[in-house]
C-alpha cells in the first residue's frame, strides 16, 4: 500500500485515479488523511469537527460498491462550517449553534456526496463568516501552515489550511468579499469563485443576491475544475442558477491580459504591489500584459452599503436577542447596516451597475483581468483586523478586502493561483478574472501558467 504521507500528497484527481485503478481502497485514503489531521490539527486548528466514524462508514460503503459511485468515489474532502451537512454538526462558527446538527445536506454537499466524496469534517470559519482572522468561540485561530504565528485568512481559512497541509486534497468554501481568495493567497493554494449561480444555493433567503457564492480550494487547477463540474448546474429554486450563460471561447494562443494592482481605488501594500509586478512580468512569457482597469469609482462605498444591508437583514434579530453571545466583529457588521435607507441601497445598486458595464467594456479588449488576491501579506493572528496599510488608516475594517470585493460586486468568476516566490517569501496569489460564464477559459489558462510558469502550490515544512 502507498504510504500515508504520499497518499496525502496526492491531488483529488490523482487520488481518484488511484482509487479507480484499485491501487488503494477508500478506507486507506480516509485513514491516511485522518492520521494527517490527528498529527497536525492540534497545531493548525483547521477543523471545527472531524467526523472520523462517519467517514470510515462512507469509505466502507464505497469499497463495497460494485462500481464507482462517481468521479470523486472515495476521495476525502472538507466542508466549510457555514454549510449544512446532514448528521454532522454545523455551527456556522458560532457558539449559538454549537449543538446544531442539520437534517439535510445543502445542495452543494449533496452533489459532492452523490459524486462519491467522503466528508472528513467541517473546516473552521469566523462566526457566520465575518472576520479577518479565522477564529471564533469554538475553535481557532486557524494557523498558517507556512508560519503558525500568522493568520490563514478569513473566512475559508480552515479549508485553505486543510488543503495546504494535506489534511484533505479538496475543500469547499464560500466567498462574499474574498473569503476563498484571501485564504488561498495566504496559504499557497488555488481557489475558484465561480459565476454567481453556477453552483446553486436554493435555500438562500434572497434569491437574487449575487454577492456570496460557493467555491473550492485545492492544490491544483484540475481539482477545481472537477469540483465545479460536479456541483454546477441549475436548480429551479435558485433564480440566479437559471440565468447562467456559458460565454466561453477557446483561449488565444497568446492571450491579452489587463493588469491592475488596485483597480485604481483599493489600498494595497507596497510589498504586495512588488510581488504583483513580478507575477505580471512572469505572465509576460505566455501573454500580452497591459496595465488597465475598469472604472471602479464608488465601488468601495457601494459594496459597503450592500454588504451591510444584507448582514443587517439576515442577522439583525440575533443582535436583538443574543447580543452578548456574538463576537464583536459580527456585532459591528450588523450595526453597520442598521441605519441604511432604501435610497442608500438603490444608489449602491446604481453604482454597481455602472461598474459592471465598465468591466464588460474592458473585456471587449482583453481575455483576462489580473489583480492581487489580497491587499496585504499574512499578519499575526493576535491582530484581529487590518486597520492600516503601510501606515495609512483604513476607513472601515473591511476595506483591506477591496481588491477582492470589487470583483464580488460585479459577479465575475475568479481563479486564484499562487504566484512563484523565493524560498524565504510568504505565499502570495493572483486573481485571474474572466467574464461571467467563462470558467472553462479560466481553467485552461490557469493550467498553462501552473505547468509552464510555476503558478502552483508548494508544500509548507510540516512535522
Amino acid at each position: 500500500m502507498t504510504s500515508d504521507r504520499s497518499v496525502c500528497d496526492l491531488t483529488a484527481t490523482a487520488l481518484a485515479r488511484a482509487l479507480a485503478k484499485g491501487e488503494l481502497s477508500s478506507r486507506d485514503a480516509v485513514e491516511a488523511h485522518l492520521a494527517r489531521i490527528a498529527s497536525l490539527d492540534s497545531q493548525l486548528a483547521a477543523f471545527v469537527t472531524v467526523d472520523a466514524e462517519g467517514a470510515r462508514r462512507a469509505a466502507d460503503i464505497c469499497d463495497a460498491a460494485p462500481t464507482r459511485v462517481g468521479p470523486l468515489h472515495g476521495v476525502p474532502i472538507g466542508i466549510k462550517d457555514l454549510t449544512d451537512t446532514a448528521g454532522v454538526a454545523t455551527t456556522y462558527g458560532s457558539a449559538l449553534f454549537r449543538d446544531h446538527i442539520p437534517a439535510e445536506d445543502d445542495l452543494v454537499v449533496a452533489r459532492l456526496r452523490r459524486a462519491g466524496a467522503i466528508i472528513l469534517g467541517k473546516t473552521n470559519t469566523p462566526e457566520f463568516g465575518f472576520g479577518a482572522v479565522c477564529t471564533n468561540k469554538l475553535c481557532g485561530p486557524t494557523r498558517n501552515p507556512f508560519d503558525p504565528v500568522l493568520t490563514s485568512g478569513g473566512s475559508s481559512g480552515g479549508s485553505a489550511v486543510a488543503v495546504a497541509a494535506g489534511m484533505v486534497p479538496l475543500a469547499h468554501g464560500t466567498d462574499f468579499g474574498g473569503s476563498v481568495r484571501t485564504p488561498a493567497s495566504f496559504c499557497d493554494v488555488a481557489s475558484i469563485r465561480p459565476t454567481p449561480g453556477r453552483i446553486p444555493a436554493p435555500h438562500r433567503p434572497l434569491g437574487w443576491d449575487m454577492l456570496a457564492t460557493h467555491g473550492f480550494l485545492a492544490r491544483g487547477v484540475d481539482d477545481l475544475e472537477l469540483a465545479l463540474s460536479i456541483c454546477g448546474g441549475g436548480d429551479v429554486h435558485d433564480p440566479l442558477s437559471i440565468g447562467v450563460v456559458n460565454e466561453d471561447r477557446p483561449v488565444a494562443v497568446r492571450p491579452r491580459i489587463a493588469a491592475t494592482p488596485d483597480f485604481g481605488i483599493a489600498a494595497v501594500a507596497r510589498d504586495v504591489r512588488a510581488r504583483f509586478a513580478a507575477a505580471c512580468e512572469a505572465l509576460g512569457a505566455v501573454a500580452d500584459v497591459v496595465p488597465s482597469a475598469p472604472d471602479c469609482g464608488g465601488a468601495i462605498e457601494a459594496f459597503r452599503t450592500l454588504r451591510a444591508a444584507h448582514i443587517a437583514n439576515g442577522y439583525g434579530e440575533l443582535l436583538k436577542s443574543r447580543r452578548a453571545e456574538l463576537t464583536p466583529t459580527v456585532i459591528w457588521n450588523i450595526e453597520a447596516g442598521a441605519k441604511l435607507s432604501a435610497e442608500d441601497y438603490l444608489n449602491a445598486e446604481r453604482r454597481r451597475t455602472a461598474i459592471y458595464r465598465s468591466f464588460r467594456e474592458l473585456f471587449s479588449r482583453a481575455d483576462f483581468l489580473v489583480a492581487p488576491a489580497a491587499s496585504v501579506l499574512p499578519w499575526p493572528n493576535e491582530i484581529s483586523d487590518v486597520t492600516t496599510i503601510d501606515g495609512a488608516a483604513l476607513e472601515t475594517p473591511i476595506d483591506y478586502l477591496a481588491v477582492t470585493f470589487i470583483v464580488s460586486l460585479v459577479g465575475f468568476p475568479v481563479l486564484t493561483l499562487p504566484a512563484p516566490r523565493a524560498e524565504n517569501e510568504l505565499p502570495f496569489g493572483i486573481q485571474i478574472i474572466a467574464p461571467p460564464g467563462c470558467e472553462s477559459r479560466l481553467f485552461a489558462f490557469g493550467r498553462t501558467i501552473e505547468n509552464k510558469l510555476g503558478f502552483s502550490h508548494r508544500w509548507p515544512q510540516l512535522p
